[in-house]
């Protein structure tokens, strides 16, 4: 694709020596600000078990989370469900449930970000012709009506969770018994994230947490391709399209964003918005920076203010990644491997 292309260093790093500074602290800020917005929809989702969660408690967690994705990878997903079940006093089966839901409302999200960007692609300096715009556009339609049974169906499954786990377990009792188990764990833990949801108004809350957290994320893109003089022409709609693009080909990492996006970044800058690949390389590095790599600072100050020690939560995440997903069998995997509490 872009063989024959001679890299220009100066050109990549003149990227960051033009950079705007107040964008780019408007960006930094508006990706901090996303933090502090999944903990706000995090407290709704366990309203039910925790009716009166300490806002602050689940923004250090979830920054400590974050952190530990960066730190450990895969396994550093698992570490923010097991700091609010400590802090709350909650079983840890029912934050991997919580985890479980945001993920879906985030991928739904997502799918519905890349539905209107597909069918609006064509008003923007997006070059595509018309053909190919033509089945962006019907691409669009279709992820945007996949979107909105999803949403219909959770929240189906959260007003009726007793019907929708009976269902489920039926149909997984097809799968071969080697496993059974594990997607029996994954449904008890599905169930438990809808239970939280079981109210009209909570519903609500979780959908609107959710659209307020990707404003903030188009916010935070948007605000770094104007501190980027290459990409400072590009408007909102320009960002948000792109955002689509970049959530929906890089779907399966979020919420975390490590080098997947990263790659899918440059493509989409390149091959559709024709900016050159020492330009696309460097927006997609200060996008993983900004995005990313941002909040690791402000986790480590608050893990050593709580006394966490990572050595001991990298043991945590990893097994509970790989066995510890539903019912007693979190509390087991944490037994074995903490010895006293990490706070």
């Amino acid at each position: 694709m872009w063989s024959g292309h001679a890299f220009d260093w100066a050109k990549f790093g003149h990227t960051f020596g033009a950079l705007h500074p107040l964008w780019m602290l408007a960006a930094i800020l508006f990706a901090l600000s996303t933090y502090w917005g999944r903990a706000l929809r995090w407290r709704v989702l366990i309203r039910k078990q925790k009716p009166h969660a300490s806002l602050w408690s689940l923004f250090v967690a979830t920054a400590i989370g974050f952190t530990a994705i960066v730190v450990f990878g895969r396994p550093g997903e698992m570490i923010r469900p097991y700091l609010i079940a400590r802090k709350e006093k909650l079983p840890i089966s029912s934050q991997v449930g919580a985890w479980f839901l945001e993920r879906l409302y985030d991928l739904l999200m997502a799918l519905l970000i890349f539905g209107v960007a597909l069918v609006q692609v064509q008003s923007t300096t997006v070059h595509v012709g018309e053909a190919l715009a033509w089945v962006l556009r019907l691409g669009g339609h279709a992820a945007g009506a996949l979107a909105t049974i999803c949403i219909v169906l959770l929240t189906v499954f959260g007003l009726f969770s007793g019907w929708a786990e009976k269902r489920l377990r039926q149909a997984a009792e097809v799968l071969p018994a080697s496993v059974q188990g594990r997607v029996q764990s994954m449904v008890s833990a599905f169930v438990q994230g809808v239970q939280s949801t079981s109210s009209p108004s909570a519903i609500l809350q979780v959908v609107g947490y959710s659209i307020l957290e990707w404003l903030l994320i188009i916010g935070c893109y948007y605000c770094l391709f104007l501190a980027v003089p290459q990409t400072a022409a590009f408007s909102l709609l320009d960002v948000s399209i792109f955002v689509g693009f970049v959530a929906f080909g890089s779907v399966v990492q979020i919420p975390g964003v490590g080098g997947g996006p990263q790659i899918v970044s440059v493509i989409i800058l390149t091959q559709l918005f024709r900016v050159s690949m020492e330009v696309a390389s460097g927006v997609a590095l200060l996008l993983w920076a900004v995005t990313f790599v941002v909040i690791v600072p402000f986790g480590l100050l608050l893990a050593v203010h709580e006394g966490i020690r990572f050595t001991r939560l990298a043991g945590i995440g990893e097994e509970l990644a790989e066995e510890g997903l539903a019912g007693e069998t979190g509390e087991r995997v944490v037994e074995k491997v903490v010895e006293g509490e990490p706070s």
